[in-house]
């Protein structure tokens, strides 16, 4: 799933809404993957070799120690595929899985993947698979779809889906759902243009930030001027001065602050870890639970009564043969990981010892 740093299927919707937040998401160090995006990589991965006739059986495909189940299989792929078969019940429908398609000389160094690009009739197919469970994706005026549109019909190895089309069909799979939305070429090209007029403000020193709903996924958000200025604004505003209007204004836009809460504090933890000073700020161990020094020693200690169906807990011993009876060098206290925390906070700051070793071995 290949895409373009300056504009992409995926980020199509933000940066025409904001061309501001290219140069900006061009700085931000590239974010760690995660379960689900692996997931989501794997399922697109082994719809397309199973829709390419590259293979008879997905089941047991790895990505990134993600394995794709019988379960997995049964609860995306399948119903993804009894979706396409809704789509093409006579099984006409020519189309290419996974196409790199771009925007030629028109915009240099655009381009993305496809999912899926079909023809049944006069009509045109882009389809896009969507795995993810959280944010349902809706098929109307989908910037993504329209984009992968787009530069499909200046791409040579695509165009033939689009040639003497007269609608095009943006489909959008999510299982269990399916969104359809059928749309005119004369739509797309007029995307297409406001895209390109998006790109040539987004590389002006002054582009315009705007804020909405396409910060979500956007990288850019804890550094973002827009976004700094609005959160400021909001602590600033004095709540006795706030009426119910404003209540219900600000509750709309919880989601956008409270995710911007969180980029910040990853992107902080992040810094922190790897070195690099947040003024205020260190990483500091997490609360540190009792666990046994030696679970040998703590076996004779307690005898028959050291078990239930395993070692008891430090805790649970203490109380069993009570706090002054019990000898403080049977447990030491582990920490569960690291945690941010102000430059007053009493607990010492962590040494990132493996990695500054790490650092300097590399250097010899």
């Amino acid at each position: 799933m290949l895409h373009s740093s300056i504009v992409g299927g995926s980020t199509a919707k933000r940066v025409m809404a904001c061309p501001g937040s290219v140069n900006l998401c061009a700085k931000m160090p590239p974010k760690p993957s995660s379960v689900h995006a692996d997931r989501g990589t794997l399922l697109h991965d082994a719809i397309a070799m199973l829709l390419d006739g590259k293979v008879e059986s997905v089941i047991g495909m790895e990505y990134n120690g993600i394995i794709l189940t019988q379960e997995l299989y049964d609860e995306k792929i399948a119903v993804a595929l009894e979706k396409l078969d809704e789509i093409d019940p006579d099984k006409t429908m020519e189309y290419a899985v996974e196409s790199r398609v771009g925007f030629g000389s028109l915009m240099p160094g655009v381009f993305g993947s496809a999912d899926l690009l079909g023809r049944i009739g006069k009509r045109a197919i882009v389809l896009d698979w969507k795995f993810g469970d959280g944010v349902v994706v809706d098929a109307v005026e989908n910037a993504q779809g329209m984009f992968y549109a787009a530069a499909a019909m200046r791409t040579a190895e695509t165009q033939w889906v689009f040639d003497g089309a007269d609608e095009i069909e943006i489909i959008i799979v999510q299982p269990p759902m399916m969104r359809r939305w059928v749309t005119t070429p004369e739509r797309v090209a007029k995307f297409e243009r406001d895209l390109v007029l998006a790109v040539k403000a987004s590389q002006r020193p002054a582009a315009e930030f705007n804020a909405g709903d396409h910060c979500r996924w956007c990288a850019a958000k804890p550094v973002c001027p827009k976004m700094t200025g609005e959160v400021d604004r909001f602590v600033k505003t004095s709540l006795q001065t706030i009426d119910a209007t404003q209540i219900g204004h600000y509750l709309q836009q919880a989601d956008q602050i409270e995710d911007f809460i969180k980029s910040v504090r990853e992107m902080a933890f992040t810094m922190l870890e790897n070195d690099v000073k947040v003024p205020g700020y260190k990483l500091v161990a997490k609360r540190g639970t009792r666990q046994w020094a030696s679970e040998e020693d703590a076996i004779k200690f307690l005898g028959d009564k050291a078990f239930e169906s395993k070692l008891i807990s430090v805790a649970q011993a203490e109380k069993l043969v009570g706090k002054k009876n019990f000898p403080q060098e049977l447990a030491v206290s582990v920490s569960s990981g690291n945690t941010l925390a102000t430059e007053d906070d009493p607990r010492p700051a962590i040494l990132n010892i493996g990695k500054q070793l790490t650092n300097a071995l590399s250097k010899l």
